[in-house]
């Protein structure tokens, strides 16, 4: 559209001014129609970046959601490790104080066994000495014994019963041809000479006159007599009594 010359039509002899109005309908129109489109354009971009804005915002906001979920389990494991840590260290404590312990009881159990070991090769060598004390004994006894065995055999023989050691200081006494009808059956009695009296510790039979028999004993110390009036005794009571 031409413009308007203002001054031209006023110098004129008959101004007269052509306003053009289907012209300017025109261009009104397409004024409108631009600013009208450019509206839209501008309201469907803002449109579209609010949309993008609200996605963004709540797309952040779901990550801010997660990142905070991570976040706290993060800090719970941490706070799980912080307190196993804590009981691995107290476990590491007890079991080095325990460690501690036994190797101190390690230490005085080895100088027990050093103490003990020292104290066995004392025993070691008096219990050597004490055999061979026991063995020079035993070969001076048997000496002894290989001396007195033909005067126990003589004595034996006196007495006429057998003579054996049953235990220590107790001697039995078994007499033989007592009863002549029954030549197996036992007449036989223990005497233990170990203290100051002499004491019969058991008879087969029994013999009721014994009491009196060991108060001789006692008295004469006269075990020769003794035995013999042991026998006589045995043989009265297998006369007397018969079956007995």
């Amino acid at each position: 559209m031409d413009r308007l010359n203002l001054a031209a039509v006023l110098s004129a002899q008959n101004p007269c001014l052509n306003v053009a109005v289907e012209s300017y309908d025109i261009s009104t129109r397409n004024f409108l129609q631009a600013v009208s489109t450019y509206g839209d354009r501008a309201v469907k971009e803002i449109t579209n970046r609010k949309n993008v804005y609200i996605s963004e915002k709540k797309r952040i906001a779901d990550r801010t959601k997660q990142i905070d979920v991570e976040i706290n389990d993060c800090k719970n494991r941490e706070i799980e490790l912080l307190e196993q840590l804590e009981k691995e260290q107290q476990e590491a404590k007890e079991a080095e104080s325990s460690v501690s312990a036994l190797r101190k009881q390690l230490a005085s159990a080895r100088q027990k066994c050093e103490s003990i070991d020292v104290e066995l090769e004392q025993y070691r060598a008096v219990t050597a000495n004490l055999r061979r004390e026991k063995a020079k004994e035993r070969s001076i006894l048997d000496h002894h014994a290989a001396g007195l065995i033909p005067e126990l055999q003589a004595c034996e023989d006196k007495v006429q019963c057998v003579i054996e050691g049953i235990d220590r200081d107790r001697l039995l006494f078994r007499f033989a041809a007592i009863d002549k009808t029954m030549p197996d059956r036992e007449y036989s009695f223990v005497l233990d000479v170990s203290g100051k009296l002499y004491k019969v510790i058991t008879t087969t039979p029994l013999l009721p006159i014994l009491p009196i028999l060991l108060d001789e004993l006692n008295e004469t110390r006269d075990v020769y007599g003794f035995i013999a009036r042991m026998r006589r005794a045995f043989r009265d009571l297998s006369e007397n009594i018969p079956g007995v």
